[in-house]
């Protein structure tokens, strides 16, 4: 049966044209396996269509006849076309996100208190005092009269000061100043205990005090002037003691004691009057003793105890036992107003002076008492010696007590030496009045 030409022509290049469709889609595919999808629809698209070809076929037999050539270079045409790969990156997979994590909040709640006490531990060891516990405690000063020199108690020991101590913080530690000087306790300020607690001065009730001024006064035995020109600031007034030669030493108070016999209107505005057997003795001042209204004195007569001195004498201090207190007087007070000076008076009415006050931060060293009628030694001023200071407190090694600045041992006094004209009487068994 022979075939037309055209119909010979849609046979052989039908099948060979899908043949080179099929071959460019495998080339394709490992380039874009994603967008092989997309073009084996277009494929089978095309491949579906072969009604319309028949159709056509006398208009396309007509065209190949008489054009060959342009029929050939159409299939490269579409082979090109089909064979552009699809771009990657619209097809790129999406970046996978992890779920979260479901936390037990009562592990969270641990946590959190853990490390909040680690915090606190961290800031604790931050704040640990790494400083000193003890304080330092100064060596007790001597205690100065008037004149600079170191008290004695009535032992014949010398007198010290209380010792002064370093004073504590709030926490208890010892307590520096800005340049590491360490702050001592003083008279309003004690500062705190070693538990951080508050210490207070103790408010203790002074002592009733008896003052006694004498100012430009006379001692005078039997109406006969024995002492002028005497000048005594008493701060408390305990005892008076009236010497005189061949009758003894009388003490004098304004409250009983010991011995002592009451002697009614002793004590009467400015002068002191006191009877001893046949003698009258008696003290008078330009100021009042003890006040207007006449006082009851109480006497002790002592004959035992004789001062080396021809002349009487006047003393004070809070003894009952020789060799009592036999201080110096001080200077009479310039007199304010028109008055003549008196010329002065004899030697032996004059009362023995103090001495001049050591400079601050000096003082005398203590010496036997020197009685009336005695060579005084010469006592020069000194530099206040300093003693050791000690460390107190917890953690304070046992140390030895801190050498204060005692003066020399004072040695005994040596045995009064009477004037040539003084008769020493017997000593007597017991005092008499």
């Amino acid at each position: 049966m022979r075939i037309e030409g055209k119909w010979r022509l849609l046979l052989i290049g039908a099948p060979m044209l899908m043949a080179v469709q099929v071959l460019a889609a495998q080339d394709a595919a490992p380039a874009a396996p994603a967008t092989q999808a997309a073009t084996e629809p277009a494929a089978a698209t095309a491949q579906a269509v072969p009604a319309p070809q028949a159709a056509t076929m006398p208009a396309a037999a007509t065209a190949q006849d008489a054009t060959p050539a342009p029929q050939a270079a159409t299939v490269p045409t579409a082979a090109t076309a089909q064979a552009v790969p699809a771009p990657t990156a619209a097809t790129a997979a999406a970046p996978q996100v992890a779920a979260p994590v479901k936390v037990d909040p009562k592990a969270a709640k641990a946590q959190a208190e853990q490390e909040k006490k680690e915090k606190k531990a961290e800031e604790a060891k931050k704040k640990i005092y790494t400083g000193p516990n003890t304080v330092i405690v100064l060596a007790p000063t001597p205690m100065l009269d008037e004149v600079g020199t170191q008290r004695l108690d009535p032992d014949g020991q010398p007198m010290f000061n209380p010792a002064v101590r370093q004073q504590r913080d709030k926490k208890g530690h010892p307590l520096f100043d800005d340049n590491g000087k360490p702050v001592f306790q003083t008279a309003t300020e004690l500062g705190y205990d070693e538990k951080g607690k508050k210490l207070h001065v103790s408010k203790v009730k002074p002592p009733k005090m008896t003052p006694v001024t004498i100012a430009r006064g006379t001692f005078t035995v039997d109406g006969m002037i024995g002492k002028a020109e005497l000048n005594y600031t008493i701060a408390d007034f305990h005892y008076m003691y009236l010497y005189a030669p061949g009758i003894g030493t009388l003490v004098v108070s304004n409250e009983p004691f010991p011995g002592g016999t009451l002697q009614k209107n002793a004590f009467n505005d400015k002068t002191l009057t006191v009877t001893t057997g046949d003698h009258h003795l008696q003290v008078a001042s330009d100021n009042n003793l003890l006040g207007k209204k006449p006082l009851p004195a109480y006497v002790l007569l002592d004959r035992t105890f004789v001062l080396p001195t021809p002349y009487p004498v006047v003393g004070y201090g809070g003894l009952t036992k020789a060799p009592y207190v036999w201080p110096g007087s001080h200077e009479n007070a310039d007199l304010k107003g028109a008055f003549v000076k008196p010329p002065p008076i004899p030697v032996n009415l004059q009362p023995v002076l103090l001495l001049t006050p050591c400079p601050p931060g000096q003082m005398r060293r203590s010496a036997p008492p020197v009685l009336p009628g005695e060579k005084a030694p010469v006592q020069p001023c000194i530099v206040i010696p300093k003693g050791t200071a000690t460390v107190s407190g917890p953690g304070a090694k046992k140390q030895v007590a801190a050498q204060t600045p005692a003066a020399a041992p004072v040695p005994a006094p040596a045995d009064a030496v009477p004037a040539p004209n003084v008769v020493t009487p017997a000593p007597a068994p017991t005092p008499q009045q």
